[in-house]
């Protein structure tokens, strides 16, 4: 502000010294000397005057550099060229004048508009402090406590989502009696996957069944223009989390700010995300506050919020299996008149999540409105899935060759990863959930038993139909990123240092060992693949009992 007001009092005090110094150059000839008209003679007929000027009502003249002046009327003008010497009747004292009144006005105008400019960027100062003042004194109405009116009534499927979340459910209900028990529950829940499978809905659904407040907040309206807005929000909303605890905290897109730090980052979202950290490092177990987030890249998320003591639980929700799909859609169509054949309609939406099935219902809705029918028909679910395909939802929708295809090589994934003790939760024909690990100790047999769990689909499917599909990308990309970390990053070599094959050599091995695995339980891979095409996903444990009835 001081340099604002500076600048324009320097422009202010340089216009009036203009305005001075214009006043003082006008003022600033010499008095010329009164001469009579004898003297005056004299010195016109001196050899060295200059230009006669006239000016009412004197005559001016110069001789030798000094200035003469005389009675206008003591002279005719025939007397003065009578001198013998050109004389110059010019009189300038009005242009004179008009340039010093110009310049005048001109000085004043720039005044004026110096003092209104002055005056408005003043006030449009005040303004602005004034509007930013506000919006730090006004985070709190942006940080409304919830009542969430859903429950797991209203969320289909994901029931093993639902098993894992029921003992945050009885924390949440019942804090003494963890506390009678000194049992420490994760301060914060991490639900991860795919847009559109609800992973907002579970988090209020949560917070219905504890019948607690929900304090819901996008991690992106974090991220403020003004610098420590954004961790001022967070403070916050911890703050009136726990004044009103039990309660949740519920932060949907966590990765806004909760990406890896380090390289080109943003300050402000950096220092977001360290008032992040600091108030979950801050707040007890037992607090009666819970955090949970959501996202759907869990890989760019910086390893300090994965670590112990913040988002210790990680919940993973997938795009539905069949029979998932089939209760999602049983619920969307409970309150409305309909003669659709479920199970029809179930295997018909493959890779579609929970949104899309929503918009699929809702716009089969439509259709049989626009028909003048009152009762919505397969034919309507018909008529719409393509343009929910192809709309706003970009679903992976697979012909029945391609479904095959990706049930073989699933199946190889599921029955190795079995085999080999490798974790995962469940693999489906559309994606598959391993365990994933973070700040482990690991042995080379395990990373390398991982490994071959990347490779089995391609193995398998190139066994069975002489040919490569591009289905296996993503995991042959991984399997490389996995043999380099194994020789170069963990340094699992015998020597020290690694020759220039040797992570193809590791994959070769791989591969070779898993050649040998499935011809062994090539029984088996067909059985596991028949059980994903039937139900589109397989836990471990199931994989193990198929496993079972046949060795």
């Amino acid at each position: 502000m001081w340099q604002s007001i500076s600048k324009n009092t320097k422009i202010i005090l340089f216009s009036i010294v203009l305005v001075l110094l214009i006043l003082f150059f006008a003022n600033l000839d010499e008095d010329p000397q009164l001469l009579k008209k004898s003297d005056s003679l004299f010195s016109l007929k001196s050899s060295s005057f200059t230009n006669i000027l006239i000016k009412e009502p004197y005559l001016y003249f110069e001789v030798d550099g000094k200035n003469y002046k005389i009675a206008k009327e003591a002279f005719s003008n025939e007397e003065l060229f009578s001198l013998g010497k050109i004389a110059y009747y010019e009189d300038r004292s009005e242009s004179f004048d008009n340039i010093i009144i110009f310049l005048l006005l001109l000085s004043i105008i720039y005044l004026i508009y110096s003092m209104k400019n002055f005056q408005k960027n003043q006030e449009e100062f005040i303004a602005r402090e004034s509007s930013n003042k506000d919006e730090l004194n006004s985070d709190s109405q942006y940080i409304k406590k919830q009542h969430s009116s859903v429950n797991f009534s209203n969320v289909a499927g994901v029931e093993g989502v639902k098993e894992e979340l029921k003992e945050i459910i009885d924390f949440l209900k019942n804090p003494e009696k963890y506390k009678e028990f000194d049992i420490s529950l994760p301060k914060g829940v991490l639900l991860v996957g795919p847009p559109g499978v609800g992973k907002t809905l579970m988090a209020k659904a949560v917070a219905g069944e504890a019948n607690v407040p929900f304090f819901y907040q996008s991690a992106a309206s974090f991220v403020q223009i003004y610098v420590g807005m954004g961790a001022k929000r967070v403070s916050e909303l911890f703050t009136r989390a726990k004044e009103t605890a039990p309660s949740i905290i519920f932060i949907d897109e966590i990765d806004a700010v909760g990406k890896s730090r380090g390289g080109q980052n943003n300050e402000e979202r950096e220092a977001t995300l360290n008032q992040l950290l600091t108030e979950m490092d801050g707040f007890e177990e037992s607090s009666g506050v819970m955090v949970i987030a959501a996202t759907n890249k869990i890989e760019v998320l910086d390893d300090a919020l994965l670590r112990a003591g913040r988002f210790d639980r990680r919940v993973h929700i997938g795009l539905p299996d069949f029979k998932e799909r089939m209760e999602t859609l049983k619920l969307y169509l409970k309150s409305k008149n309909h003669n659709v054949d479920i199970e029809k309609a179930s295997r018909l939406t493959i890779g579609f999540n929970s949104a899309a099935l929503a918009t699929l219902i809702n716009e089969a809705a439509l259709n049989t409105l626009r028909r003048n029918k009152h009762i919505i028909e397969d034919e309507d679910l018909e008529a719409v899935r393509e343009k929910v395909l192809l709309g706003k939802f970009k679903i992976q929708n697979f012909s029945v060759a391609e479904r095959r295809i990706q049930a073989l090589y699933q199946a190889a994934k599921a029955i190795t990863a079995s085999w080999l003790e490798v974790e995962y939760e469940k693999i489906g024909i559309l994606s598959s959930h391993f365990v994933p690990h973070h700040n482990e100790i690991l042995s080379k047999t395990a990373l390398q038993n991982e490994l071959k769990v990347l490779l089995a689909g391609r193995i398998a499917t190139k066994n069975h139909y002489g040919e490569l599909f591009s289905n296996a990308k993503g995991d042959i990309k991984a399997a490389k990123i996995l043999s380099y970390q194994i020789t170069e990053e963990f340094f699992m070599t015998e020597n020290y240092t690694a020759s220039p094959n040797h992570s193809e050599q590791i994959l070769a091995d791989a591969n070779d060992e898993v050649l040998m695995l499935l011809s062994k339980l090539d029984s088996v891979l067909v059985i596991v693949k028949e059980y994903l095409l039937d139900n589109e996903s397989i836990t471990m444990e199931q994989t193990k009992t198929l496993i079972n009835e046949v060795f």
